[in-house]
């Protein structure tokens, strides 16, 4: 027992793992889930329609067996009105248990005939619900399938315009800029020194001039105590 138990579940969970399974790959191809869908109804409109057959031969059956105890009572109640009227009363007794049996037969037949006429209709209402119930998925499969596709292209798309990456791009254009700027510092660099060249260059030339005019004022110093010397000795 313990065993049947544990094989039970393990039949149970297997059933478990191909359910899923099958649920998974239903959901990535909807068009199987969709044919799966369509075929069994079309099984089950085989099968119903098999069975729909039946009820309707069997109400076609009790219709004839009605129409034949119809006639046959037809039949037994004009013997009887003979019997009757020819004085022939131990067959009139005979034809009357008879019609009496065949109202009975009537009475049932007519209630057996009005049961397999409701279960006819029912039926056939039932086998036209599958039937549309078969045209309206084949609609929607095609329909939903093209929406899947069209998300699908979107999807795609969008995942593109995502995983688009502008990092290479502009981090070259960084690079381009960065070089520029170097560049513009470079050239502002040399510039700068430049001047700075001038400048230095142009001190030294004022240091220099203003070296000479000292000389010269001393030379002149020099000159002028050397005359005032001299007149002093003579």
């Amino acid at each position: 027992m313990a065993n049947a138990g544990f094989f039970e579940r393990l039949g149970n969970l297997w059933s478990g793992f191909i359910s899923l399974w099958v649920s998974d790959v239903e959901k990535k191809h909807p068009e199987i889930a969709y044919e799966n869908a369509i075929t069994a109804l079309i099984e089950k409109y085989a099968k119903l329609k098999e069975a729909t057959a039946a009820i309707i031969r069997r109400r076609e059956d009790t219709e004839e067996r009605l129409k034949r105890e119809q006639a046959e009572l037809a039949q037994v109640a004009a013997d009887l009105e003979t019997a009757v009227d020819t004085g022939q009363d131990d067959l009139a007794l005979v034809l009357i248990e008879k019609k009496n049996a065949q109202e009975l037969e009537i009475a049932s037949l007519t209630t057996e005939l009005e049961t397999a006429e409701h279960d006819a209709q029912d039926a056939k209402t039932s086998l036209m619900s599958v039937k549309d119930e078969i045209g309206k998925l084949k609609v929607e499969k095609d329909r939903m399938l093209a929406k899947m596709k069209s998300a699908e292209a979107r999807l795609r798309i969008q995942e593109q315009v995502e995983g688009l990456s502008v990092d290479a791009e502009v981090k070259a254009l960084d690079n381009v800029r960065e070089h520029i700027k170097n560049t513009i510092a470079e050239a502002n660099l040399g510039a700068e020194m430049q001047d700075a060249d001038l400048d230095n260059r142009l001190q030294a030339l004022r240091q220099q001039t203003g070296n000479a005019s000292a000389r010269a004022q001393l030379e002149a110093m020099k000159q002028a105590r050397a005359q005032a010397a001299s007149k002093k000795s003579m």
